[in-house]
């Protein structure tokens, strides 16, 4: 009896095809496996979305996080946020361009941080005076002040500048002529309020002030630490309305209306 011929079998996929389908699969698996590790910032997204609504005017009256130096963010309501914006742009990229041509970068370094009420520029004392000095001598120094000086003059006239002193425990030294860090303190604030009215900075927006060595960043043990402490502090805050209603009624006011 002769056997019967086996049917022809079905013609295959290429191989190739085969292979590729194998990646593709491994891909796949890889992107899944990346979006599960990754997580996703709702704040910072939250924060980009009002940014860029502000910034088309698709929202009024809408609300901007300000990241305090804890960075804890919080909302508050925008006015005239898109010229302190650039303002802060500007300035951060000043101290950029001062901290490269200080010593190529190897020099003390101005640090720009956002605050509650606005933000805060940290000048290094080293950078600015000599030991138990007042006097900047520093010219990198003095053009950064310029450039802050022109930003200031951009900025809204409620904006205020206070410019705050700052030194470590040790005292002035014998060769200074300030008897304590009072008047050290003092009289640097003192010298870059000066030199920033000199710039063409609006002197009703402008105040000084010392605060010796009871304000420290850091610890007074090491001398990294006393360093970081002699500072100069350029704090830019917005003046509300309802400071300037208070002041109006002061204790004074209130004693002899009685």
């Amino acid at each position: 009896m002769a056997k019967k011929k086996c049917p022809d079998c079905e013609k295959c996929l290429p191989a190739w095809l085969a292979a590729f389908g194998d990646l593709m699969s491994l891909l796949l698996c890889f992107f899944v496996l990346l979006l599960s590790m990754s997580s996703m910032d709702a704040k910072k997204i939250s924060e980009a979305i009002g940014s860029l609504s502000g910034a088309m005017s698709v929202l009024e009256g809408g609300t901007k996080t300000e990241i305090s130096k804890q960075r804890m963010q919080q909302s508050t309501p925008i006015d005239s946020n898109d010229e302190t914006s650039e303002a802060v742009n500007r300035v951060v990229q000043a101290a950029m361009d001062a901290n490269e041509m200080i010593d190529k970068g190897n020099g003390p370094a101005i640090t720009v941080e956002e605050a509650q009420e606005g933000f805060v520029i940290e000048l290094p004392a080293s950078l600015l005076f000599k030991s138990g000095s007042a006097t900047i001598q520093n010219e990198d120094a003095l053009l950064f002040l310029k450039r802050i000086a022109l930003i200031v003059d951009e900025l809204p006239n409620t904006m205020q500048v206070s410019v705050r002193g700052h030194t470590d425990n040790q005292g002035p030294g014998k060769n200074s002529v300030f008897k304590d860090n009072w008047e050290l303190s003092s009289a640097r604030a003192i010298s870059v309020l000066q030199e920033l009215l000199l710039d063409g900075v609006d002197p009703k927006r402008i105040s000084a002030s010392g605060h010796a060595e009871f304000k420290p960043l850091a610890t007074n043990v090491t001398e990294a630490g006393r360093a970081k402490n002699r500072r100069v502090e350029l704090h830019f805050f917005g003046e509300k309305s309802t400071d300037k209603e208070k002041a109006k009624q002061s204790v004074l006011d209130k004693v002899t209306s009685k």
